[in-house]
């Protein structure tokens, strides 16, 4: 995980200032390409060498493994700069090699850039042809830059997992804050998206409801894809932000079958989530870390929290609370990649408002890249944690749209379908039919929140964004 910046006609000190906003991204290490001129530092201590240019590329790095010698941009004919994971990258790699690619290193960032060099150069392909080639080959979550005959191109991966900006001006960055520190706006590239700057010229190029399969035999499918997108999400040691809900309870039980799993919850001491998370980490035999959290210290770090997420929402400032302090002792522990069950509501109609009106559905899986994991990534980079998302395994995704809606609500009952698989799994009948609260309640991160704006939660978020981000 990292920072991934830059743009079109940048200054030395613009480029500086963009680096130094979002190095909290990728505290390790950075690289930099400025019109050909290349710099690599592992304690950012050539900083000072940086040169402005007509087209620039940076990233900053968190070393989750190999050499901080992994560090981007990689380049050839291309340009690139990569924010995320790509989980077949070994097989992608055999593939390319098989027609003729060489590698300098075993990093998934390099076999995007040969990916798009093959298609571009070698089969003659327009270049949005080639990037939604790629996309439909890459399998993980994705946003990358890529500078090609002096235009700077962006993409992100069709689910929008890992957030990417770009300004009017030809800027881009991770976050929205790395552009307002040189006086840009922040417009989200959206998922499945290709970008070129500095025309700001936009091209959809595949969205999951694009990829075609057959709905037959779905259940046995969702329960194979399912496992296989936990299994390729598990490092040696992971965490799992975890409720004790059916979403989170049975991602970790799943993780557990490849990994030695730490469970991560958050909230007050009387916090329905914290009572609910201990009762079922001990029927799954999974170790519980906690951090319970006080009005006295929310008070103290809300600002940190305001900062990471961005917008004045007093919902998603509720939302993120919990997920600060959660990553917050997660990092403490040396945990590096969390898993979260965001997105199995979305998929399978967990929420009480699809009761009336399913066709949201398909709106909030639209949205859930700017509404929820904007958000949680940004939280969760701030505390130097990778969160990944198995239920948004694009494989996954799209056989759970071919769902039938019956299936997914059946006689009232929400996520009906993914209740039977967790009990074929073998999570307990009491886990797999809690009906659980959002977590800025079940934390009581929202019940905190409003003692501490006393009236308007609106006018608190609005004041603490203007305070965090004042120029």
């Amino acid at each position: 995980m990292c920072l991934i910046t830059g743009g079109i006609n940048l200054t030395k000190e613009e480029i500086v200032k963009m680096i130094i906003t979002g190095k909290h991204r990728g505290p390790d290490s950075f690289g930099v390409w400025s019109d050909g001129l290349v710099i690599k530092s592992e304690d950012f201590s050539e900083i000072k060498e940086i040169r402005g240019g007509n087209v620039v590329l940076a990233q900053c790095r968190l070393a989750m493994t190999g050499s901080k010698n992994y560090t981007q941009p990689f380049y050839n004919d291309i340009v690139l700069v990569h924010n995320g994971e790509i989980y077949n990258h070994e097989s992608l790699r055999k593939w390319l090699i098989e027609r003729g690619a060489s590698f300098e290193s075993d990093v998934d960032s390099e076999v995007i850039l040969r990916l798009l060099e093959y298609f571009i150069f070698d089969k003659k392909m327009k270049v949005e042809e080639a990037v939604k080639k790629a996309m439909l080959m890459l399998r993980g979550d994705y946003a990358v830059a890529f500078a090609l005959n002096g235009k700077i191109y962006l993409f992100r991966d069709p689910i929008g997992v890992r957030p990417l900006y770009y300004s009017p001006r030809g800027r881009f960055g991770s976050e929205k804050k790395v552009l307002w520190s040189v006086g840009e706006e922040a417009i989200p590239v959206n998922p499945g998206e290709l970008v070129k700057l500095p025309e700001e010229e936009k091209m959809k190029l595949l969205s999951p409801w694009d990829i075609k399969g057959s709905g037959k035999g779905y259940y046995d499918g969702l329960k194979n894809l399912l496992q296989d997108a936990v299994r390729i999400r598990t490092a040696k040691k992971v965490g799992v932000l975890f409720s004790g809900g059916l979403d989170s309870s049975l991602i970790a039980l799943l993780a557990s079958k490849y990994s030695k799993v730490v469970l991560y919850t958050a909230g007050t001491e009387d916090s329905k989530d914290v009572e609910w998370a201990r009762k079922v980490s001990d029927e799954l035999r999974l170790e519980l870390r906690e951090y319970i959290f006080t009005r006295e210290e929310v008070e103290r770090e809300i600002k940190n929290v305001m900062f990471a997420i961005e917008e004045p929402n007093p919902m998603n400032l509720a939302i993120a609370i919990p997920l600060y302090f959660a990553t917050k002792l997660a990092r403490k522990d040396d945990v590096k990649v969390l898993l979260s069950g965001q997105g199995a509501d979305e998929l399978f109609g967990g929420y009480a408002k699809y009761l009336e009106n399913p066709s949201l559905m398909r709106k909030d899986i639209e949205e859930i890249a700017e509404r929820n994991l904007g958000r949680d990534d940004k939280v969760g980079m701030l505390n130097g944690v990778e969160v990944r998302y198995p239920y948004l395994d694009l494989p996954f995704v799209s056989l759970a749209l071919r769902v039938p809606l019956e299936e997914k609500i059946r006689e009232g009952v929400r996520k009906a379908i993914l209740r039977r698989i967790a009990l074929d799994f073998g999570l307990p009948e009491e886990v797999a039919f809690r009906e659980k609260k959002a977590a800025q309640y079940g934390s009581n991160a929202q019940k905190i929140l409003s003692k501490i704006a006393k009236k308007s939660l609106r006018e608190f978020a609005q004041k603490l964004f203007s305070e965090v981000f004042s120029t």
